[in-house]
């Protein structure tokens, strides 16, 4: 799979709460508590299991940073951008 260039991933995500970060798509989600974080979190499992496909997720108490990229494609790819606006849904 082809990664999309850095215009093209800038305007597939232009309407979601998405970011582009060296090459590489970033999503901050702060929730009330601990608790309210992680049910976001699996939220975001839940998807991406049923994709097949899954972001990299770090937690800091209430604070979410996701971050997709293919690895494999050594860039954002469609698949990303689907996942990313699918996840952007749940925000």
């Amino acid at each position: 799979m082809d990664h999309l260039d850095e215009q093209q991933v800038r305007e597939a995500v232009a309407a979601t709460p998405w970011e582009v970060r060296d090459g590489r798509l970033v999503l901050v989600v702060r929730r009330g508590d601990f608790a309210e974080a992680m049910a976001f979190v699996n939220a975001v499992a839940d998807v991406a299991e049923r994709r097949n496909h899954h972001p990299d997720i770090a937690i800091h108490w209430n604070e979410v940073t996701l971050t997709q990229w293919s690895h494999s494609a050594g860039g954002v790819t469609a698949a990303d951008v689907d996942l990313a606006r699918e996840i952007a849904d749940l925000v």
